[in-house]
């Protein structure tokens, strides 16, 4: 039973958080994008034609330790019924079917299929229940797997540190 429910996102929404740029707290203080950061999240807020005012995501780009040209954007947004979304793009030639899997603090969440794959990466998205917004809040570490080849899972970890305080600022 898959624990991700997945939605719809719509292309110029997605399109736009593909280019999101690496963040440190020097990169922040030129960008005016970001609104602040915590930990190793950035709150990122910018115009969206669509949508009147400004869309915010807490975001995160990492590389895979052992293979730096293997990087992963983890971005959370609030959907308009108050919950959160969680949207994760990989590099492309990752094997599909595989799907992304999750570990938080060693525990295994499970795995979630990809939406569709553009130019820069392919996406995961789920709709993170009340469980997995408190695992995100009060873990450390949540690690990312994605498959290069169909034995050669690669580990990609964040830390969550800062995520529930990015999260109360995110609107």
């Amino acid at each position: 039973m898959p624990i991700f429910a997945q939605i719809r996102v719509s292309l110029s929404v997605m399109a736009a958080l593909l280019v999101i740029l690496t963040h440190t707290e020097a990169g922040a203080a030129f960008d005016p994008a970001v609104k602040g950061v915590f930990g190793d999240w950035a709150l990122r807020c910018e115009s969206n034609a669509q949508a009147a005012g400004e869309q915010c995501v807490l975001v995160q780009n990492v590389s895979a330790e052992d293979r730096p040209t293997m990087q992963m954007v983890v971005i959370v947004l609030k959907n308009p019924s108050g919950g959160y979304i969680l949207r994760v793009v990989v590099p492309l030639g990752v094997i599909l079917p595989s799907g992304l899997g999750l570990k938080i603090d060693r525990a295994d969440i499970g795995r979630t299929g990809f939406m569709r794959c553009l130019a820069n990466g392919c996406l995961a998205e789920v709709v993170m229940d009340e469980a997995l917004v408190n695992r995100f809040s009060t873990g450390e570490t949540a690690l990312f797997v994605v498959f290069p080849a169909p034995d050669d899972g690669v580990g990609i970890p964040i830390k969550l540190t800062g995520f529930a305080n990015g999260l109360v600022k995110l609107q």
